[in-house]
């Protein structure tokens, strides 16, 4: 048994977030015994519609929480994990596809080791057609290899993870920080000798914005980076001399221009997809 979490809020095309439910109901060879779908503040007419026509199929398995006022995805997520009934909980993002084996390749690690409290695994991206990707991003596999990962930057794809809800809530759950509200989870998770775990197979299929990553830039990310670092001095994950340098080098790259910054983004975190 295990749960999906989700926020979904009013900028969400309506047949992406249909894309993403079947991806999640329809086509997985393990289904959830219930998603936790939390509105992140009224919605348009259309994305009424799509759950409407969710709930009136899964019934109670659906359940949806609506908040009155936009309160952001950290926030969103702290309160979904509350109404979480299942100790396992799998984050879906709401444009993006579950491949359809996912759910039953997670669940079975996690009951085989207790001792596992997040599990993520690798994507590939696209923009339009699922068909036609653009690149994919991987992450080190085993723990230690992560923890050192985590030092420079997030050791999971976020859409990909699943966890146990009493370690989140443990540590804190999600915080408020801008962008970096998973990364700062996991430095949590990890400053506490929490094991982790990535699996080495593509579990979702991620909806990019072509250029998305090149408008992130300016005076409030820096102030997200700086975040970033008092966080890791906090915990003790890092050297400070090696912390601080890295947040310059990141702060530099936010006040890049924007053409720059996409293909500095393109270069090192990405691996472009060859088929």
């Amino acid at each position: 048994m295990f749960s999906v979490l989700s926020s979904i809020y009013h900028k969400e095309n309506p047949l992406h977030f249909n894309a993403c439910m079947e991806s999640i109901w329809d086509r997985q060879t393990l289904k959830p015994t219930e998603i936790i779908l939390v509105e992140d503040g009224p919605l348009t007419p259309e994305l009424d519609q799509v759950i409407i026509h969710w709930k009136n199929k899964l019934r109670n398995i659906l359940k949806i929480i609506k908040l009155e006022k936009n309160v952001g995805t950290g926030k969103a997520k702290n309160i979904g994990l509350q109404q979480c009934s299942n100790e396992i909980v799998c984050i879906v993002d709401t444009d993006d596809i579950s491949v359809s084996g996912r759910f039953e390749k997670q669940i079975r690690v996690l009951s085989e080791d207790p001792d596992l409290v997040i599990l993520g695994g690798q994507i590939t991206e696209f923009i339009d057609n699922i068909k036609s990707p653009t690149g994919m991003r991987k992450v080190p596999l085993e723990n230690l290899d992560l923890r050192n990962y985590a030092k420079r930057q997030s050791p999971f794809n976020n859409m990909t993870i699943a966890y146990r809800k009493t370690k989140i809530l443990e540590v804190g759950g999600y915080k408020h920080h801008l962008l970096m509200e998973d990364y700062n989870l996991f430095l949590r998770v990890i400053a506490k000798g929490y094991k982790i775990q990535n699996l080495q197979d593509i579990l979702v299929y991620a909806r990019i914005d072509n250029g998305m990553h090149a408008r992130r830039r300016g005076l409030k990310y820096i102030r997200s980076e700086k975040q970033l670092l008092d966080l890791k001095k906090e915990l003790k994950l890092q050297n400070p001399i090696y912390a601080n340098m890295l947040f310059l080098i990141r702060s530099v790259c936010r006040l890049m221009p924007r053409s720059l910054l996409g293909k500095v983004y393109n270069t090192f975190l990405r691996k472009k997809n060859h088929r």
